[in-house]
């Protein structure tokens, strides 16, 4: 699987907004129970190898989609355009995802889609 996790934790305005030891960028339904807001969720959607004829696959693509909570707005659009700054020199940004409201919580949502296209050697 592409390093989703390593990209976003290096960059500095990601770490600014998700924190750092642990940066708030969790696997799909890994984020501890009352975590600080704001944080994202990852979960890959599907993967393809790159398949031959006459060897085995050296590259996989990835489709990962990525969802962000938030107490505002605002605070949920700034970890977004930092998160898309972090990821898109290395995967392409497929899908912006809606906004809303999550019932439970009342936490803001947003997210997107990446396509990665990653080395398997």
């Amino acid at each position: 699987m592409p390093p989703l996790f390593k990209v976003c934790a290096a960059d500095a305005g990601v770490t600014a907004l998700l924190g750092v030891s642990p940066t708030r960028l969790f696997p799909f339904d890994d984020a501890p129970q009352n975590v600080a807001k704001p944080y994202a969720v990852f979960q890959v959607l599907n993967g393809l190898p790159e398949n031959y004829l006459d060897e085995p696959p050296d590259i996989d693509e990835w489709n990962i989609q990525v969802d962000i909570y938030a107490d505002s707005v605002k605070s949920a659009t700034e970890v977004l355009r930092a998160l898309r700054r972090a990821l898109e020199p290395h995967c392409y940004i497929t899908r912006l995802g809606r906004t809303g409201t999550e019932p439970r919580t009342q936490l803001k949502t947003t997210g997107f889609d990446v396509s990665w296209s990653y080395t398997t050697q």
